[in-house]
């Protein structure tokens, strides 16, 4: 069973968070790379600019934007491999998703998620 957390990159660092991928494309204003503690910046799995952009974090546009989040997980080949690269991670360690969006229940991370636990689900079965 994989183990994945989300977290708000502004929350402090935990031990217990095992490892750290930040999830956006853009660095959170007034973190320093120190104190983010980061062990992958995968910023190449973030919402395209455009998506990000259209969205603009409006929980009214969430369910348009998981559709055309999760189409580019699957037709863009550096966000697949990415995903896949984070899965094979998730395998073997804790992961913590952390995120900069101030709405823990309607961002990319809490999407990646749930993916990336679907994905464990159907393997296992």
């Amino acid at each position: 069973m994989i183990e994945i957390l989300l977290k708000r990159i502004y929350e402090p660092y935990d031990q217990m968070d095992g490892y750290r991928i930040l999830v956006d494309r853009l660095w959170p204003r007034g973190i320093s790379k120190d104190k983010a503690k980061l062990s992958m910046w995968a910023k190449e799995l973030a919402p395209s600019h455009e998506l990000r952009k259209w969205f603009g974090h409006k929980s009214a546009l969430y369910e348009e934007f998981q559709i055309k989040y999760l189409e580019e997980l699957k037709t863009d080949p550096t966000k697949s491999q990415c995903f896949e690269n984070i899965y094979q991670i998730a395998l073997t360690k804790k992961i913590t998703l952390l995120y900069a969006a101030k709405d823990p229940l309607h961002n990319n991370a809490y999407i990646l998620k749930e993916e990336l636990l679907k994905k464990a689900d159907i393997i296992s079965k």
